[in-house]
C-alpha cells in the first residue's frame, strides 16, 4: 500500500541537488549513492536520501559526466540528478537516478576553485612563490612525480639528452599524482625537499596526460598554500595543453606539459651559455682594447719624452743667453773698459752738485782704488 501510494503520488521525475556522501558500485554494476543536504550552521545534515543508478545507465552517465566535468564521479561532489521516487518492500525509500547534469557540477567546481584562490589571496600567499628569483644556472632539480608515469620518463629523457650537452642534476621524490590522496602525497614530498632545500635550485611538479578527471586531486587548498609558500621556485607541468589546476595560479612558472618544463630548463641553460659566450667576446674585446691603449700610452710616452728633451734644450739655451747678458753687465767687466766708480762715504756719486769742497772721495778702478779731495 505504501509503494502504491508513493508511486501514485510521484508520477513524474524530479531534479534534486545534493552532495554525494557515498558512492559505491556493486558487483552487478549498479551504483549506490547516499545524498545529503548540508546545513551552513550545523555539522548535522538537513536531509539524507539513498539513490541508485542502475547498471543499464550508470556507465553511460558516468562517462559523460567525467568527460564534461573533468572530475571522477566520487563522494564529495555536488551534483544535480534527475530522479524518480521509489519504494521497495525490502529496501525502503530511495531515488532512482535517470540523468545527471554535468553543468551543475562544473559550476560548483569553478566556484570551489574561485573560493580557494580567494582564500589564498586573502591569506596573502597567492603570489609569494612568483617573487622568488630563479637561480643561475638552473640545473639542480627536485622532481615530484609518479615513478612510473610516462610524463616523468619523457621529462628525464629530454633533460638528459639535450642538444646543448648541459649537465642537469635531478632526483625523483615520488608522490601519488591521481586520486583523493594526491594533495597529501605531494605535500609530503615537498616536506622532504624543504629539509634539504640547499641541495636544489627549484622544484618541478609534473604529471603527464590522461583523463581530465584525473586532475581533481590538484584542486586542493592545502596543496596550493604549500606550493605558494615554498622556499624554492616551483615549476609545474601538469596534464595536456588545455588543462589548468589551482597550482598553475600559485606556482612560480606554469607550463602545460612535462616536456614543456624540460624545454624551459634547457632554454634557461641556453641563455646562460649565450651570456658566457658574450662574456668571452667582451673579454677578447677588452684585451684588444687594452693592447690598443697600451700602444697609445707607449706612443704618448715617447712623444712626451721627446717634447721634454726639446723643452730642456730650449731652457738651457735661454739660461746660457741670460748668463751671457749678466756677464756683459758685470761691473768688473765695465771697469776693465776704462770706467770707474766714485764714492762718497761709501755711496756712489752720480752728480757733481752733490759734492762740496773738502769732501774726500774714493775712486774704484779695475785694478784698485785711489782717494782724492774736492778743491
Amino acid at each position: 500500500m505504501v509503494k502504491e501510494l508513493i508511486a501514485g503520488s510521484f508520477t513524474d521525475s524530479y531534479w534534486v541537488t545534493a552532495e554525494l556522501s557515498e558512492v559505491r558500485v556493486a558487483a552487478r554494476g549498479h551504483c549506490y549513492l547516499e545524498l545529503v543536504e548540508q546545513s551552513e550552521h550545523s555539522a548535522a545534515p538537513i536531509a539524507k536520501a539513498r539513490a541508485v543508478v542502475y547498471s543499464n545507465l550508470f556507465p553511460m552517465l558516468k562517462q559523460a559526466f567525467e568527460q564534461q566535468t573533468g572530475q571522477v564521479f566520487r563522494a564529495g561532489l555536488k551534483v544535480q540528478l534527475e530522479v524518480e521516487v521509489s519504494f521497495h518492500e525490502a529496501y525502503g525509500y530511495s531515488l532512482v537516478v535517470r540523468d545527471i547534469d554535468p553543468t551543475y557540477t562544473m559550476g560548483s567546481l569553478a566556484q570551489l576553485r574561485k573560493e580557494i584562490l580567494t582564500r589564498l589571496e586573502r591569506d596573502g600567499v597567492i603570489g609569494m612563490n612568483k617573487t622568488l628569483p630563479l637561480p643561475r644556472p638552473l640545473q639542480r632539480i627536485a622532481v615530484i612525480s609518479s615513478a612510473t608515469a610516462a610524463g616523468y620518463g619523457d621529462f628525464c629523457n629530454q633533460l638528459d639528452n639535450n642538444a646543448g650537452g648541459y649537465a642537469f642534476s635531478h632526483k625523483l621524490f615520488a608522490a601519488t599524482m591521481q586520486g583523493d590522496t594526491t594533495g597529501q602525497s605531494i605535500i609530503a614530498a615537498l616536506d622532504v625537499i624543504a629539509a634539504e632545500s640547499d641541495r636544489w635550485d627549484a622544484v618541478v611538479i609534473i604529471r603527464g596526460g590522461g583523463a581530465v578527471s584525473d586532475l581533481a586531486g590538484f584542486e586542493d587548498y592545502a596543496l596550493a598554500a604549500n606550493c605558494a609558500q615554498f622556499p624554492l621556485p616551483v615549476i609545474v607541468g601538469i596534464g595536456h595543453e588545455r588543462d589548468t589546476t589551482v597550482l598553475d595560479f600559485v606556482a612560480h612558472t606554469s607550463l602545460k606539459t612535462p616536456t614543456a618544463v624540460a624545454a624551459f630548463l634547457i632554454e634557461r641553460m641556453d641563455d646562460e651559455a649565450r651570456q658566457l659566450r658574450n662574456c668571452e667576446r667582451i673579454g677578447q674585446l677588452a684585451i684588444r682594447l687594452l693592447d690598443l691603449r697600451r700602444s697609445q700610452l707607449q706612443q704618448s710616452d715617447q712623444a712626451l719624452r721627446s717634447a721634454l728633451r726639446q723643452y730642456q734644450q730650449a731652457l738651457r739655451y735661454r739660461l746660457e743667453m741670460i748668463e751671457r747678458t749678466v756677464a756683459h753687465y758685470n761691473p768688473a767687466n765695465i771697469l776693465r773698459l776704462g770706467y770707474s766708480i766714485t764714492r762718497l762715504n761709501g755711496k756712489a756719486v752720480t752728480s757733481a752738485a752733490a759734492l762740496k769742497q773738502g769732501d774726500t772721495l774714493t775712486t774704484q778702478f779695475a785694478d784698485g782704488t785711489a782717494e782724492s779731495t774736492v778743491k
